[in-house]
């Protein structure tokens, strides 16, 4: 929880609570203790700063066990209960203490405990308004521009994720292999045909959605890898082992194919020595990409920002964080899968 900075607003607010109070109660005929306004002002103030410090631990009770957007009604039944619990105890001790030692010079009337604790109420209400007020703008703010980051973080992905698949490289080599095979094998040809549609097909369908499920992320993937193997051939080999249960788990679009695609720019890929690249889930709801690693000699070194582009939207979605492991022989990814009921389509 952040800091509640509110130092000016507490000197502030106990002050103006007090000289305001002591007009409203004061009398100048207190008795024989003869007790001056200015008397008034200090009891005044001591007794506003002990019930005000008290309800501001009420404010922060609450914003520790409600502190998301969402929870905004539970924090302010709360933060109210406590407010007037903590108001009524005060009030009522401190006019009784008042009355039985008869502090001003008289008894108080029966009626002054209500009056006291209502004005009470009046005073610190606004406070208490004002806090939640400022506590509730900076989390629309936050919010706000979180939803904006993450809007633009997904564009990003998906620019580069469309620049990726429909550059003249891509298409040159899809198109190369689809030539071969019109001349050597029509039903293969017409194979590549229909999964260079399904890639596209897909990219067109996520195109505005922030996560789909899982299980939608392997029926594209074993399409885009199905053009990988149709140019590269025994070269490369996919491996998937995911257990049925995580199917409608959820993750960002086009996230297995920037890192199969990775896998491929950055490695060799032999049929002596394919690159092997698997794709499996473990107990703890995690989705791991593993490649062999057997890079490649002379290429450009990597950005990562395929991988920069996963990493912020999981962020940004203040899901766990995407780790990333090399070792000597491999490179992992591990994503951890979004259930369906931890993530509001609202954001959608």
């Amino acid at each position: 929880m952040e800091k509640l900075n509110d130092k000016w607003l507490r000197l502030t607010g106990i002050l103006v609570v007090a000289v305001v109070a002591t007009f409203v109660f004061y009398q100048p005929d207190n008795g024989p203790e003869d007790i001056t306004w200015f008397q008034a002002l200090l009891i005044s103030l001591i007794e506003w700063t002990v019930l005000l410090e008290v309800n501001r631990q009420g404010i922060l009770l609450a914003r520790r066990k409600f502190p998301r957007l969402n929870q905004t009604k539970n924090r302010i039944l709360l933060a109210l209960s406590w407010f007037v619990g903590a108001t009524i105890i005060q009030r009522v001790t401190v006019t009784y203490i008042y009355d039985v030692t008869q502090f001003w010079g008289y008894p108080l009337p029966g009626g002054t405990y209500w009056v006291t604790t209502l004005v009470s109420f009046l005073f610190t209400l606004p406070i208490a308004a004002i806090y939640e007020g400022q506590h509730l703008y900076r989390q629309w703010w936050t919010t706000y521009y979180e939803a904006e980051q993450l809007k633009k973080e997904n564009l990003q992905s998906q620019l580069d994720s469309l620049k990726a698949q429909i550059n003249p490289h891509f298409l040159f080599n899809s198109l190369s292999t689809l030539s071969s095979l019109v001349t050597e094998d029509a039903k293969q040809a017409e194979r590549f045909i229909e999964e260079l549609a399904s890639v596209y097909r897909y990219v067109l369908q996520t195109n505005e959605q922030l996560l789909t499920s899982l299980d939608n992320e392997l029926v594209f993937i074993r399409a885009y890898f199905n053009l990988l193997q149709m140019r590269f051939g025994r070269s490369v080999e996919l491996d998937i082992t995911v257990e049925e249960r995580y199917l409608d788990f959820l993750v960002p679009p086009l996230t297995l194919q920037l890192l199969v695609e990775n896998a491929v720019k950055h490695n060799v890929a032999l049929p002596t020595k394919p690159l092997l690249i698997r794709i499996y889930t473990d107990e703890a709801q995690n989705l791991f990409v593993v490649n062999s690693l057997q890079k490649k000699q002379n290429v450009i070194p990597s950005n990562r920002t395929g991988l920069s582009n996963i990493t912020t939207k999981y962020r940004l979605l203040k899901q766990p964080e995407v780790v990333v492991r090399q070792t000597g022989d491999c490179f992992q990814v591990m994503i951890p899968l979004i259930e369906v009921t931890a993530y509001d389509y609202s954001h959608r």
